[in-house]
């Protein structure tokens, strides 16, 4: 029921699974949309079917590691949009395996993306909301991703798990950085949810007993995101930053 009209979101890592979720419960709350992700045919793809249902949507090339393309994309949706006030940093890789086993480049690849790409997304968003005066709008939203991981311990996600725990973390850090320029910043950490990124896992027979080991003995559903996104995105949530929400099915219990 919240109306996000008149509101550009970015979302970075929005080629496939929860990205590629968040932008169309966006675009269905009435939000322009920009679509960031390496692959750019996968976010052509749903910007077309976004513009079929009526959608205000762009697609743009997107390597969140790099600080260059990052630029490059809010330029791009500026150039459509105007300033984009609303920012999902959602894009994450993992590289599974014991600690002991796991080549250098995949932990690099894995903070690089999850922990230095958040960062970068985030910051240029607030750059250019700081820059056009977001300090009287107040209208600044920035959603970080993280993951319920952040507080577990498990054997074969040691990289991942420390970059969710940085996100968690970097988060309070730019809500209070950016506390009085009018820019809210939160973080969602889902439980475990079956996307692209875990899909091998998912359809292996280790999969099995850890799911029936949950307490609701199921993964968690993408869409039981959606309400928390388009509040913290909304001028509703206009006193909510620096909060962490845990939304992951009672996994964690």
């Amino acid at each position: 029921m919240i109306n996000l009209a008149g509101r550009t979101a970015l979302i970075a890592g929005a080629s496939s699974g929860l990205g590629a979720g968040f932008a169309r419960v966006l675009a269905r709350a009435g939000g322009r949309v920009v679509l960031g992700a390496r692959r750019i045919e996968r976010v052509e793809a749903l910007e077309r079917e976004l513009a079929d249902a009526g959608a205000e949507a762009l697609a743009v090339s997107l390597d969140v590691t790099e600080e260059a393309s990052v630029i490059a994309a809010y330029d791009r949706a500026e150039a459509r949009f105007g300033i984009v006030d609303t920012v999902v940093a959602n894009a994450g890789i993992a590289a599974g395996g014991r600690s002991t086993a796991v080549p250098a480049s995949d932990i690099r690849r894995v903070i690089d993306t999850n922990l230095v790409g958040a960062y970068l997304v985030a910051r240029e968003g607030a750059r250019r909301l700081i820059a056009s005066g977001s300090r009287d709008r107040e209208d600044g939203r920035i959603i970080l991703i993280g993951s319920v991981t952040a507080g577990q311990v498990h054997t074969g996600d040691a990289a991942y798990a420390a970059s969710k725990a940085g996100i968690a973390h970097l988060g309070r850090q730019f809500a209070r950085e950016w506390i009085r320029q009018g820019i809210n910043v939160n973080t969602i950490q889902p439980g475990w949810i079956h996307t692209e990124i875990n899909d091998a896992w998912y359809r292996s027979d280790a999969s099995r007993g850890a799911i029936a080991g949950l307490p609701r003995r199921r993964m968690q559903e993408a869409d039981s995101l959606d309400a928390m996104l388009v509040y913290l995105a909304s001028d509703c949530s206009k006193a909510v930053t620096g909060a962490v929400f845990t939304i992951d099915d009672g996994q964690s219990l």
